[in-house]
């Protein structure tokens, strides 16, 4: 897209059109959007950053979201303190597994596009439309993908329709699936899935969620390398998001810190973690 001398917006911006901004980047600069550019046949897949695990857990009012802090490259830790949870909106959280560098790219292109269309509108999309909308993103990364660059997201928000929290997973290639309760994707989605079978209950406050997501994000990194639980040493805990009625919130760093101090010292205990309530 070009501009002219006189610093005059390009006619384009100034044309009616649709609601998907992802749409109008396709039409006037298609080189921006992820899924145009080429590598080539090389895989990739050992020469770029890749964060981790994530994990999703709803709650009476909400859903919440957390995920680790490393990012890897092949065997090496390429960086201690990534974030891979953000808000998608005012009412929804998004968060990737899979190649760092694409993985910021498509949240923040999937942030414009929300805020794209609510400036058209007048209006913020439903949570399914808002799903939609990112499942279309993803399928335009699939030539990325299949040289070793995919990017898998997981998208919750609070849907005011349900009046509760949904948690959405996908497939490389953007097919889009309602998870119940709690998912987590990644890496050590194994190992922290596991741990939230096991934790997880239907009566759970948000702080509960918060200390469950904290608990299974240490169980997959003793069984995952790839995938960083809490630094006690440096100090760098994982990032929790929560969407309500009210909106998104990241939680404060020292709230993180207090429910992450008091999981570490139950693992002294206990180094295989908590057990089941049902069983005690």
């Amino acid at each position: 897209m070009t501009f002219d001398a006189s610093g005059r917006l390009p006619e384009a911006f100034l044309t009616p059109g649709g609601t998907s901004f992802m749409d109008f980047l396709a039409g006037h600069a298609p080189d921006l959007l992820p899924g145009r550019r080429s590598l080539g046949q090389a895989d990739f897949s050992d020469q770029v950053p890749h964060g981790t695990t994530i994990v999703a857990i709803t709650f009476a009012g909400g859903v919440l979201m957390a995920g680790d802090r490393r990012a890897t490259m092949g065997n090496i830790i390429a960086s201690r303190d990534i974030e891979k949870v953000f808000p998608a909106d005012e009412y929804s959280a998004v968060a990737f597994a899979g190649s760092a560098g694409f993985g910021i790219e498509m949240v923040r292109l999937f942030q414009v596009e929300l805020e794209h269309y609510e400036k058209l509108e007048g209006t913020t999309l439903s949570l399914d439309g808002k799903s939609n909308r990112l499942s279309a993103l993803i399928r335009g990364n699939l030539a990325m993908a299949m040289q070793g660059l995919a990017v898998v997201p997981l998208f919750a928000g609070y849907d005011h329709d349900r009046l509760g929290g949904r948690i959405f997973s996908y497939d490389a290639t953007g097919g889009r699936y309602e998870e119940t309760s709690f998912h987590s994707v990644g890496s050590g989605s194994l190992f922290a899935r596991g741990a939230l079978k096991k934790l997880y209950r239907e009566d759970l406050s948000a702080t509960d969620c918060a200390t469950v997501a904290i608990q299974s994000l240490i169980d997959a990194a003793d069984d995952d390398s790839a995938t960083g639980g809490p630094d006690m040493l440096r100090r760098i805990f994982p990032v929790i998001g929560v969407v309500t009625a009210d909106g998104y919130q990241r939680l404060p760093e020292d709230e993180v810190a207090t429910l992450v101090d008091a999981a570490w010292a139950q693992r002294h205990e206990r180094p295989d973690g908590p057990v089941s309530a049902s069983l005690t």
